[in-house]
């Protein structure tokens, strides 16, 4: 089943955006100690208004357990939701001038993590939780969903881009090489 997540799936879902974040979770934390790291994404996720709150995020869940996440939002509002997050970095994490380069843009619905438990993985809950993103942006009223994905990740590229994404350009975001994928939603003819 896949429903919106809540405060308390914080201990299952934090290590989901982890995992999907791989080396750029550690340098938002600026540490590489897993509970500092885990510690901040778990902070994250139960606050309201930021990037990686419950309140952006699907969750795919079977026999009451966290299988799969997906954390998006619209990407016009990037740099809102990154503000708090950027403060708090700041403030506890010693980030003074760290200022990552947008990776969405207004006019796009952005999957900022998909992940699924490495138990649970080649079994279609990632398919599922892209299909359902895909009807949230469209509820939502979005004609376009932007994602990135590392050129080192073919696997997941092959994933999106069987889905319907296609990718559109390359980019550089903190120091990675990733491509920039888009889905379109058909435009109905009136």
């Amino acid at each position: 089943m896949i429903r919106p997540a809540a405060p308390h799936d914080a201990p299952f879902v934090a290590p989901l955006i982890i995992q999907a974040m791989g080396d750029l979770a550690a340098k938002f934390a600026n540490s590489n100690n897993p509970q500092v790291i885990l510690g901040l994404f778990i902070y994250f996720f139960q606050q309201e208004n930021n990037q990686y709150s419950y309140q952006n995020t699907l969750v795919f869940e079977e026999n009451d357990q966290i299988l799969g996440s997906l954390n998006a939002y619209d990407g016009a509002k990037l740099f809102e939701l990154r503000e708090n997050f950027l403060s708090y970095l700041k403030e506890n994490h010693g980030l003074n001038s760290f200022h990552p380069e947008p990776e969405t843009q207004e006019g796009e619905f952005y999957f900022d993590t998909i992940s699924v438990h490495p138990d649970a993985q080649g079994k279609g809950i990632g398919k599922a939780l892209i299909i359902a993103g895909i009807d949230w942006a469209k509820a939502l009223g979005h004609q376009k969903i932007g994602l990135i994905v590392e050129k080192e990740n073919p696997r997941a590229k092959e994933l999106y881009e069987n889905m319907g994404f296609i990718a559109q350009n390359s980019m550089v975001f903190l120091g990675g090489d990733y491509f920039h994928l888009t889905y379109c939603f058909e435009v109905q003819p009136t």
